[in-house]
């Protein structure tokens, strides 16, 4: 049997970018056992020396860790070599040479991506922005989107939406039942917005539309997974997309993290030309 890796992921803050930068890596090597120890808001020497003496009693122990205080930094790397610990720091180099192309001295504040300014405040605005405008709601509001989605059903324009409010997009996303449930403020004026098409390919469709089905243990609504119909549908909908000039994503094999960001370029091609 594979021994277990125990993975230390060490943060001065909340620790959500090492998350996502441990994320990535692991997906990247098939075989691995792992059990994950997070230690968040580490600021002291006598916290780090507690996790390393832990972490020394495992046999396969890996330290990854984001801390600004480049002395606590040091430390932490010094009792890991001591202690013949794997350990690889994921900011200080990073922010070293930033530090050296900015001619600009970094200032090594714990928690620095969360400060309470005016990016902070647009984020919550979009997010508020967002849910209130969910599944057509609110469309006579639609002008004030940044990014509107459209797609049939099931075709992932929430969660995508939500994770763009997060970026800081005020997202819209209107189901497409047909070309009549497009609101007029936005037939009479397709670019009012960066509107996005999502589409799926039918068969994936029927599968996922089935298993909502029995979720909500609901049996009547045989159209709604019909095969036929939603050909029909997927088909009308690249039609309505094409007719009003309206880009377009499959999201048949796409997470929701790399839809929006082809919905991000496609914003950014929107603004650049007015």
């Amino acid at each position: 049997m594979t021994d277990t890796y125990q993975i230390y992921l060490i943060s001065d803050s909340t620790g959500e970018t090492l998350d996502r930068i441990f994320t990535a890596i692991k997906a990247q090597f098939k075989n691995i056992n792992y059990k994950i120890n997070t230690y968040s808001f580490t600021r002291t020497e006598n916290q780090i020396f507690k996790i390393l003496s832990e972490a020394e009693r495992d046999k396969k122990s890996i330290i990854l860790y984001s801390i600004v205080d480049s002395n606590l930094a040091k430390y932490l790397a010094n009792i890991s070599s001591e202690k013949k610990i794997p350990c690889f720091g994921v900011l200080g180099d990073l922010i070293l040479s930033f530090s050296k192309l900015l001619n600009q001295k970094a200032s090594h504040e714990p928690s620095g991506q969360y400060a309470l300014n005016d990016e902070y405040y647009g984020r919550i605005a979009a997010i508020q922005f967002t849910m209130s405008h969910d599944d057509g709601n609110l469309v006579k509001e639609i002008d004030k989107s940044d990014i509107i989605l459209l797609g049939v059903s099931r075709t992932s324009k929430t969660p995508t939406s939500i994770y763009l409010a997060n970026k800081g997009f005020k997202t819209s996303n209107i189901p497409l039942v047909n070309e009549d449930s497009i609101p007029k403020k936005l037939k009479e004026n397709p670019k009012i917005a960066c509107v996005v098409g999502l589409n799926t390919e039918p068969e994936r469709l029927v599968d996922i539309r089935k298993n909502r089905m029995n979720t909500l243990k609901e049996t009547e609504n045989k159209s709604y997974t019909s095969l036929e119909k939603i050909k029909k549908e997927v088909e009308e909908a690249k039609n309505t997309f094409k007719k009003y000039k309206w880009p377009s994503i499959d999201v048949t094999r796409k997470s929701v993290e790399e839809t929006a960001a082809s919905i991000i370029k496609i914003y950014e091609i929107y603004k650049q030309n007015g």
